[in-house]
């Protein structure tokens, strides 16, 4: 029988490789919807130092979630288009560039807006970035 703590660990460790963001960059964000566990993935960017949701995923406990994710993690990249938005701190002076990975230009704002007040931010400019 395996330990569901040490099976845990072992896929979040198996989705931050994947990812490939340094260590305390990402929050396992867990919670319950009508009987079933979500997870709300969330990278934190060091560089300005603000949350971003990754990517929202459901399943029947927690290791069916974490399961979830790291198959989406696994591919991601050939499902979605990866998006530049360039914003700035309601208060700020600086603008700020992140990336998203989004299935359109809506999903990518909103993984920018998760969990904030959307008038927070400015948002400048969003673009599609090329293929390579």
């Amino acid at each position: 029988m395996t330990d569901k703590n040490i099976e845990t660990a072992r896929l979040q460790r198996e989705i931050e490789q994947y990812i490939g963001l340094g260590p305390n960059s990402l929050i396992y964000n867990f919670g319950e919807n009508e009987g079933k566990t979500t997870l709300h993935l969330v990278t934190v960017n060091p560089r300005h130092n603000q949350s971003f949701l990754f990517h929202f995923e459901e399943g029947y406990d927690k290791q069916d979630t974490m399961k979830r994710m790291l198959k989406y993690v696994k591919s991601y990249k050939d499902k979605e288009s990866s998006y530049t938005i360039q914003w700035r701190h309601a208060e700020g002076e600086t603008l700020q560039t992140s990336y998203f990975s989004a299935k359109n230009v809506q999903s990518a704002l909103d993984k920018l807006f998760y969990d904030r007040d959307p008038n927070s931010i400015t948002v400048f400019s969003v673009i599609m970035n090329p293929i390579t």
